[in-house]
């Protein structure tokens, strides 16, 4: 073949190519919105066409025989018809799979599970199908954790609305019997319902602070601090109460632990343990608090005379509002409601080990469940100071509770 021979040919080819693949361009682009098979047919189709009037003008800058056009005609005409034939199995194939892929994100949507077929064709819609199934999946999981919070939710107003009712009911008819002179003992009515009114106090305070830690607004001002101190405050305070149950409350291990934590937060969530620990415990036993090192973390531990605590009942200790604990029930002591005077501070509503959990979760920290000779120990875990940590941060929270097992909580779960 001659240099201008081939010249020719190879500039025809580029002059159909060029106008048939911009006249292409023209016509897909009004046609976007349509089946993809009919985009994929047209693709085919101006392929086709390239080759067609590329070989007709070669064929006309050479010189060739009517029998030899006549197969090219032959040859051009099956293999556009096997093209297109390829082309609309290949677009109704992917028609049919983006069909199911978008059926099954209106069934994900409905919280239904998408049920796709499996394989696919091509890689791409199989990955998107693959990541249809695991949203569909992780949304079910939180339908189901929203479930459990807002059942958990309900239970709590339940039981604050009963444990509000009560000391009400009992503040009320104190007042109509000093209203009506029938009180026998007046100073001593007037110090049940300063009592009942400190309890309910302390029960809305307990639920505003709850509310700070599942929204996640809670506030922390860490600084270092010594949890021996904390640890200290709790026992003195909680003495006089650990005292009339004849109990025995004291403090042992490291005399100096430094910690980076939030000092009102972490002395709460501390005496919650403490009183937690005095409230459930059998009189004539002993509740020990004790501040250690392990490692480059600060740990308190309090171990408690309660007799244990069943296996069942260990994942739903920090659920909020949960109270049902066979083997963990008060003796001879304060009630449920918490209305005796000897368990002033404590709300009774089932709220405060989930702040304890809450508590420590915001600072980053673990809690740790086990069950010891005759009682349970409790163990709150703070991670060594972080130098780049702010000083202030909002506490990271869930609204959901700990995975409280005989064992360790991962930290920040």
């Amino acid at each position: 073949m001659q240099t201008a021979e081939l010249l020719a040919i190879v500039a025809w080819a580029l002059l159909w190519a060029v106008v048939i693949g911009a006249a292409s361009l023209l016509l897909l682009k009004p046609l976007r919105r349509t089946s993809i098979a009919v985009q994929i047919c047209v693709v085919v189709l101006s392929t086709v066409a390239v080759l067609t009037a590329g070989m007709v003008s070669a064929f006309n800058a050479m010189v060739i025989s009517a029998r030899d056009l006549e197969v090219m005609w032959y040859v051009l005409a099956i293999a556009s018809a096997v093209a297109v034939a390829i082309s609309l199995v290949l677009g109704a194939r992917v028609s049919r799979n983006a069909k199911l892929l978008a059926a099954a994100a209106r069934s994900i949507g409905r919280g239904e599970h998408p049920g796709l077929p499996a394989p696919l064709m091509s890689s791409e819609l199989s990955e998107l199908a693959d990541e249809l199934e695991r949203s569909s999946r992780m949304l079910a999981e939180s339908r189901e954790r929203e479930a459990a919070v807002e059942n958990s939710r309900r239970e709590l107003v339940s039981w604050i609305s009963h444990d509000l009712r009560t000391p009400l009911a009992s503040m009320r008819a104190m007042a109509e019997a000093l209203e009506d002179g029938m009180a026998s003992d007046v100073s001593g009515y007037y110090r049940k319902i300063i009592s009942q009114t400190d309890q309910m106090a302390v029960m809305v305070n307990d639920l505003l602070e709850l509310s700070k830690i599942q929204a996640g607004t809670l506030r922390l001002k860490a600084e270092p601090l010594d949890l021996y101190d904390l640890a200290s405050d709790a026992i003195a305070d909680l003495a006089p109460l650990a005292a009339r149950r004849q109990m025995r409350l004291d403090g042992g291990g490291v005399r100096e632990c430094l910690a980076f934590a939030d000092g009102p937060s972490l002395g709460r969530a501390v005496r919650n343990v403490v009183l937690n620990g005095i409230l459930y415990s059998k009189p004539g036993t002993g509740v020990t608090v004790e501040v250690t090192r392990e490692g480059e973390d600060a740990v308190v531990t309090v171990t408690d005379g309660c007799g244990g605590i069943a296996p069942e009942d260990i994942p739903h200790l920090f659920d909020t509002g949960w109270q049902k604990n066979p083997s963990r029930g008060r003796s001879g002591g304060a009630g449920l409601s918490g209305t005796e005077p000897e368990a002033a501070g404590y709300s009774g509503a089932g709220i405060g080990l989930s702040m304890v959990a809450g508590i420590i979760r915001a600072h980053e920290g673990s809690v740790t469940v086990e069950n010891v000779d005759g009682g349970c120990r409790f163990s709150l875990r703070l991670p060594a100071p972080d130098r780049e940590r702010p000083t202030e941060a909002p506490g990271r929270s869930s609204t959901g509770s700990p995975d409280v097992k005989e064992g360790e909580v991962p930290r920040g779960h």
